[in-house]
């Protein structure tokens, strides 16, 4: 089977890495990496260089991402993906493509599949994400989708809603998790000596990201109101990560930088890889943000999470998760309410629900199984008279 694999930003390739490797080391499978979007830009730190430290082999390249972060820049991004991806995609001539999640630069590559009848096998489908415009992104890969492979039961039912076979539907988990798990971390001194830092009595990891259903304005307000509530904070290191390449990007790394030129307890990195990334998660107090790796990732180590914002709405979340508006008086509240004695006792006892065994190998094993011939001819799942109980499907527990 000749499998195309497409990778668009840091964040994304290191949730596919297992299963690329995997990919590689499989004799059935022939397959092609393709590196596009920010993995290819310097403001983003050439996490190119990243994929090529871990002996992957990258099969070709496609530069889509534009100078600046308008709509328009976006949208023109995407419209130079789907060109450039059908052509690629032409050549390749794949009996499958995998991709995962919901940017513009992966909406592309499902739209080129699609119209060269490419199947395309889709991972983290289902989810909810109200407060980005990658919600109706998602949705709609979902439905150029042949092979679903989700990461709780209740994406699982959000998918079978969209008319999607049950029978092309697998709960794998997340592969996120699963990198994570697999991740030798670094003790509290060789991180300090990575980061170039030394950690204080508390450390916040912060990484925010615009709400793309909202405008530049109102997304700088969140950021202010998100600084109010850090700058007083005593004996506290501030850890801030690069936003991904959505729009007005370029204005939140802007407003960053400022404030960690006045507050000296600030860091800013561009991009850590998984191994430092995931060693920083272990070791701060807390997590601070609207990104999906507070929700997903942090809370297998039992670390919590205030997660801001609409950006997130919908996800499945743990009892880690404590949610709040853009206040800085309740994001205050909310600091001292997740370092209280009571809650973090309760974190011992926190179940991951995003948190399965081999997830990647059960992606291999379906792959191995599944019959690609006829897939693209997709059919609108619903109640049928052969079908005596349709809420079964809504009820899965795998």
């Amino acid at each position: 089977m000749k499998i195309c694999t497409v990778t668009g930003s840091r964040a994304e390739f290191y949730i596919l890495k297992n299963l690329i490797k995997k990919f590689e080391n499989n004799p059935p499978f022939k397959h092609h990496l393709i590196v596009t979007g920010s993995h290819n830009s310097k403001v983003f730190g050439n996490t190119i260089n990243q994929i090529k430290k871990e002996k992957i082999k990258i099969g070709s390249k496609i530069n889509i991402l534009l100078n600046n972060d308008t709509e328009l820049d976006i949208s023109n991004s995407y419209a130079l993906g789907v060109k450039l991806f059908s052509k690629e995609l032409l050549r390749l001539k794949p009996d499958i493509l995998i991709i995962l999640g919901d940017r513009y630069e992966i909406f592309a590559a499902a739209v080129a599949a699609c119209f060269n009848r490419i199947p395309i096998a889709h991972i983290h489908g289902g989810e909810i994400t109200e407060g980005v415009i990658d919600e109706a992104l998602r949705h709609s890969i979902s439905k150029m989708s042949h092979i679903h492979f989700v990461s709780t039961k209740e994406y699982h039912r959000n998918l079978i809603q969209l008319g999607e076979n049950p029978k092309h539907i697998f709960n794998i988990g997340s592969l996120g998790v699963e990198n994570l798990k697999r991740t030798t971390l670094l003790n509290k001194k060789n991180l300090e000596k990575k980061l170039n830092l030394k950690f204080k009595k508390k450390n916040i990891l912060i990484t925010f990201h615009p709400e793309t259903i909202n405008s530049r304005l109102q997304n700088n307000k969140n950021l202010k109101e998100l600084f109010k509530s850090l700058h007083k904070l005593k004996e506290t290191n501030l850890i801030f990560t690069m936003p991904g390449a959505d729009i007005n990007f370029k204005m939140i790394v802007k407003e960053i930088k400022n404030f960690i030129k006045i507050n000296k307890n600030g860091y800013f990195f561009k991009s850590l890889g998984d191994q430092i990334y995931f060693s920083l998660c272990n070791e701060v107090d807390l997590m601070i943000g609207n990104s999906s790796s507070g929700i997903i990732e942090m809370p297998s180590l039992k670390k919590p999470t205030i997660n801001l914002g609409v950006r997130q709405k919908g996800r499945v979340t743990a009892d880690s998760i404590v949610n709040v508006d853009f206040d800085s008086k309740k994001i205050k509240r909310k600091i001292n309410y997740v370092y209280s004695k009571k809650f973090c006792d309760s974190l011992n006892k926190i179940i991951n629900p995003y948190e399965k065994k081999n997830s990647s190998e059960k992606i291999i094993q379906v792959l191995k199984k599944i019959k690609l011939k006829k897939i693209l001819n997709k059919k609108f799942f619903y109640k049928s008279d052969n079908m005596k109980n349709q809420k079964n499907y809504f009820l899965i527990k795998n």
